[in-house]
């Protein structure tokens, strides 16, 4: 398959102004399969150009007619998964089974938003006076600037653009261009399904000079931004000099906790497939395993069996549980990871290693009894790489579960009533799971607090950033 990904502007999919273009590879493979256009500076004057007019017809467009619009667009993304996982796979190297699900979860998050824009009230508030007319009423806020990243290309794109859409809002998407075709078959979607080629945009390059020129604009009125917390941070401050709303998603380092009286196998069985979804590439997958003392060795002998029963493979062989991280710098980043937990004197009981010397593949590895001081206890690993320490009190895992600036998402394994109130209550994290894995469902809250992020993508929560409030009161001439 021959890629050949466009910028989408102002109507019309083409080549950047500059006609400069980007490899896609395969991580696979390592071999090239198309290429992606380059916005210039120009490219992106029109892209806000279009917006503002974008902006200015889909608010008069009525919430209900929008909700139609949307509606399509989640039929269109069914009508298409499987081509699109299929893309997804060949440029981001998941399994295609991972990606028929994104494909298909990003329908449902269309739908949910399409129906939550119906639903943006507002209220009248009784006046003190008489013949005085109270009344709040909910605005879109303006035109949207989005920055998505490559590890989800369309989970994470899919809820900034409906969010936006469905308030009325217009949005320049800054796509992720280590996988760019999959995030351009969410906008065709949108497109086709009726969005006005003013109200949605697309555009991909060097994203430094993408966000300078978006943020500060006085078009853009809100951004939100998927990502590493260090570049999340320079955004959220250059927002803010500008007085932009900002909606941020950033790093975790996600704490799981099992008790002693947990249902180990249960526990085992549903965190090592969180822990290697996406091969580990995933901001909530759980990274760091605190296991109290009475039940620390079956899990682990559990932790490791489940991890070296996985096959790693080409995302497109049916068999795959686990493929490629997206490039070489993922590999590299592993290595050293693994090379700092040995010389801190973790125990690395399997894995460590990359496999082959073709595409960007890396062993599911497990470390036990890892000091505090190794990097992978402190570091965000965003790979296949479980870091596994032992505890004896429950103080003492709550207190390593905030310890880090980070509070994403938090994981715990309990059969004890008082022992999930309480972490749940004690655990700094946006999203705290017990005993299952139900975290970013369409319909409920997805966001962190510290370091992590301010904001949310889900539940009815997602839609606020995207609407201001205005009053307006009224007496009798």
């Amino acid at each position: 398959m021959d890629l050949d990904v466009s910028l989408h502007i102002a109507g019309r999919w083409r080549s950047g102004g500059g006609g400069e273009t980007l490899a896609i590879l395969n991580p696979a493979t390592g071999e090239a399969i198309g290429r992606v256009a380059v916005a210039t500076r120009s490219d992106l004057d029109e892209a806000l150009d279009a917006a503002e007019r974008g902006f200015a017809a889909w608010r008069r467009v009525s919430a209900f007619d929008r909700s139609k619009v949307l509606r399509r667009a989640a039929a269109l993304m069914r009508e298409r998964a499987e081509a699109i996982a299929r893309v997804m796979t060949l440029e981001q190297g998941k399994p295609l089974a991972e990606a028929r699900i994104e494909a298909g979860v990003a329908a449902d998050i269309i739908e949910w938003f399409a129906e939550e824009g119906r639903r943006a009230y507002g209220r009248v508030i009784p006046a003190r006076a008489e013949g005085v007319l109270q009344i709040v009423t909910r605005e879109p806020v303006g035109p949207v600037a989005a920055f998505t990243p490559w590890n989800f290309p369309i989970n994470q794109a899919v809820r900034k653009v409906s969010a936006a859409l469905c308030s009325g809002c217009s949005v320049i998407l800054k796509g992720p261009e280590d996988t760019p075709a999959s995030c351009a078959e969410l906008v065709r979607a949108f497109l086709d399904a009726g969005v006005p080629g003013d109200a949605l945009a697309l555009v991909y390059g060097d994203p430094a000079a993408i966000s300078g020129t978006l943020i500060p604009h006085p078009v853009i009125r809100k951004i939100t931004f998927t990502g590493s917390t260090a570049v999340g941070k320079q955004l959220a401050a250059l927002a803010g000099q500008h007085m932009k709303r900002a909606t941020m998603e950033l790093g975790g380092h996600a704490p799981a906790i099992v008790f002693d009286d947990a249902d180990v196998e249960k526990a085992v069985q549903v965190l090592a497939a969180n822990k290697y979804r996406n091969a580990g590439q995933v901001c909530v997958a759980p990274t760091r395993f605190l296991v109290q003392a009475q039940v620390y060795d079956r899990f682990v002998d559990g932790f490791v069996a489940a991890s070296q029963a996985l096959k790693v493979g080409d995302g497109l062989d049916p068999d795959t549980q686990m493929g490629p991280l997206v490039h070489g710098r993922r590999v590299e980043a592993m290595e050293a990871l693994v090379a700092d937990a040995v010389a801190q004197g973790a125990r690395l009981l399997t894995g460590g290693s990359r496999i082959g010397n073709r595409g960007h593949f890396f062993e599911p590895t497990v470390f036990a009894d890892v000091p505090l001081g190794a990097r992978i206890m402190n570091e965000e690993p965003f790979g296949p790489i479980a870091a596994i320490r032992r505890f004896s009190e429950d103080d003492e895992a709550l207190q390593e579960a905030n310890r880090l600036p980070f509070g994403l998402a938090a994981y715990a394994y309990t059969r004890s009533a008082a022992r999930a109130n309480r972490v749940g209550a004690a655990v700094e994290a946006g999203m705290v799971s017990i005993n299952h894995h139900g975290i970013a469902l369409p319909e409920t809250p997805f966001g962190g607090v510290k370091d992590s992020g301010y904001g949310s993508e889900g539940g009815s929560e997602a839609i606020e950033a995207y609407l201001t409030t205005k009053f307006v009161t009224q007496a009798s001439a």
